[in-house]
């Protein structure tokens, strides 16, 4: 199960292989372990020219998933499953807020990011989010 970590930005240190590494385990608790993931760790001016660009909302937000098993890239049916893209400053404004790590809410985030390329929405409805809500409450019981 590779995954490989890209940090495109400077203002947040992290260790990006043991990110590797927690990401290697929330795919093998997701039953997602022969899955290829990437995950890029970006600012939040780049995060917010994604956010505007394929949603269409003008505002920066914390974690974007790209899936590579449906649309028009369905067809490939390879291994990789997707990119998960997570802004690093939002990231730890977050765990500030939260009153955790900044470990911690990256794991929090590359899980929500994990599920919506394994095809789980929050979004659609109450009953959705609140399957999504269990499984990433379950995977990180799972990886801590």
């Amino acid at each position: 199960m590779p995954v490989i970590v890209q940090n495109r930005q400077r203002a947040v240190a992290v260790d990006q292989k043991r990110l590797g590494r927690t990401a290697e385990s929330i795919l093998a608790a997701a039953r997602a372990e022969t899955a290829e993931l990437s995950v890029l760790l970006i600012s939040d001016a780049r995060m917010r020219a994604l956010n505007r660009r394929y949603r269409k909302k003008d505002r920066t937000t914390d974690v974007l998933a790209f899936p590579l098993r449906e649309g028009r890239f369905s067809r490939f049916r390879g291994k990789l499953l997707g990119d998960v893209v997570i802004s690093l400053p939002a990231a730890k404004r977050q765990a500030t807020e939260y009153g955790h790590s900044l470990r911690d809410e990256l794991e929090r985030l590359l899980v929500h990011g994990v599920l919506h390329l394994l095809g789980y929405d929050h979004e659609r409805n109450a009953r959705e989010a609140a399957v999504m809500a269990r499984k990433e409450r379950a995977i990180l019981r799972a990886i801590r």
